[in-house]
Parts: C-alpha cells; sequence; structure tokens
C-alpha cells in the first residue's frame, strides 16, 4: 500500500510539474521518482515514434510521386512536412538547405502539407505541377523566400517568375496524381502522428518541436552512424 501511495504521489507530482513548470521536489525520493517517469515517458514517446517511422519509411523516402530537391541517389534521407504559410518552416529553410546543398549523400524529399490557409494548397498544387516542369525547387524556394501575406494571383506570379508555364500548370495542379499525392501526404501525417509544420524525419527518427532549436548537422551525423553500424 505505501509503495502504491508513494507512486501515485509521484505521478502527481509529475502531473503538476507539466502544469505549472515548477523545480523538482526537494525531497530526493519524490524528486528521483519525478526523474525516472519523465525518462520512462520520453524513452516510450520516442520509441513509439520511432516505430511509426519504421512502418510507412518506405513511403516516406521512396515515394515517386513526392519531390526531391537535394541528391536523388543520396542514402541519407530528410523527409520534410511543410507548409508555404509556415513562418517556422521558412525560418528553418535557409538551414536546412545550407545543410543539404553541402552535403552530397543527404537526399531531401518534401512532402506537401497545406495545413494552415486555403493558400498553402493552392501553393501545394501549383508546386506538384512545377514539378512536372522541372522547375519544383525553383518554385519551391521563391515560395519559401516569399514574405507577408499573399493568396492565389501570388503564387501564379511566382510560378511564372520562374519560368513555369503556367496555363499548363494550372492544369496539372488539378490532375488526380497532384490530389492523390497530397492526400497520400495526410495520410502518412496522420500515421506517424505529426499534426504540425514543419516535421522532419532523418534517416529513421521524428524530429520535431522549435524549428529554431533543430541542429540538421546533427541529426544527420546520427542517421550516417545508424546506417554504419547496420
Amino acid at each position: 500500500m505505501a509503495a502504491r501511495l508513494r507512486s501515485a504521489c509521484a505521478i502527481l507530482a509529475v502531473l503538476t510539474l507539466s502544469a505549472t513548470a515548477a523545480p523538482l521536489p526537494s525531497d530526493p525520493r519524490t524528486a528521483k521518482a519525478v526523474q525516472d517517469y519523465l525518462r520512462q515517458q520520453q524513452a516510450e514517446d520516442s520509441k513509439d515514434k520511432d516505430e511509426r517511422v519504421a512502418a510507412h519509411l518506405d513511403a516516406l523516402a521512396d515515394n515517386p510521386a513526392s519531390p526531391v530537391i537535394a541528391n536523388p541517389q543520396g542514402d541519407i534521407t530528410i523527409v520534410e512536412f511543410f507548409d508555404y504559410t509556415c513562418p517556422y518552416c521558412k525560418a528553418a529553410e535557409p538551414r536546412l538547405m545550407h545543410l543539404v546543398d553541402g552535403d552530397k549523400r543527404v537526399k531531401l524529399v518534401m512532402k506537401e502539407f497545406p495545413i494552415l490557409t486555403k493558400p498553402s494548397l493552392v501553393a501545394s498544387r501549383m508546386a506538384l505541377a512545377a514539378a512536372k516542369q522541372g522547375k519544383y525547387r525553383a518554385f519551391h524556394l521563391a515560395m519559401m523566400h516569399r514574405e507577408g501575406m499573399w493568396g492565389d494571383a501570388e503564387v501564379m506570379e511566382t510560378a511564372k517568375s520562374v519560368g513555369v508555364d503556367v496555363a499548363r500548370a494550372k492544369r496539372d495542379m488539378y490532375a488526380p496524381d497532384v490530389t492523390d499525392e497530397i492526400i497520400a501526404n495526410f495520410n502518412l501525417a496522420r500515421g506517424i502522428r505529426v499534426f504540425q509544420t514543419p516535421a522532419y524525419i532523418v534517416g529513421a527518427h521524428l524530429v520535431t518541436g522549435n524549428s529554431a532549436d533543430i541542429d540538421f548537422a546533427k541529426e544527420v551525423a546520427r542517421a550516417k552512424n545508424e546506417a554504419q553500424h547496420r
């Protein structure tokens, strides 16, 4: 009974700490119980994420319908779920592109995930239509660099500015394969429990959280080390 009571108190302390961000309890036994519980929860959460990614890895990394804007033959894969209106995606993009353009082992797979606004969906459709003309990377980077508010007209303007045949793209952006790719991305996101942008899979690990804190070089180094020891 006493052991169960201590366990219940420790869990209550965890819930209280999570809600208030208070320091650990001063009692060493309770503090250790809280730390052990948090470590266990983090380990279980990490394992669950990795298992979900592993179950969908082929669709994440090797779907030919998903554009690749870094070395298609790279043996280390980064998959990015993003939205063109997401400021956090835009903030992380220069660091990500700097890494993938400087490391030819890295393959960057793009998952159009337009969850934030109606223009997001138009932009994603145009991006996939631009891919049919070999203009995906140019359009993608131009949209990621666009600042301020924008709508459908600005999407078309951006496409034209990078050499997309807009008349053709307006037809292609509503083709069944474009719709299928976007739906597949939503299903994949749900399968790996991604509900926000940006989200990245580096190697076999899901990386979320504050995009400003993501160390892409460190995550790629971990993926290379794991690949070496398989």
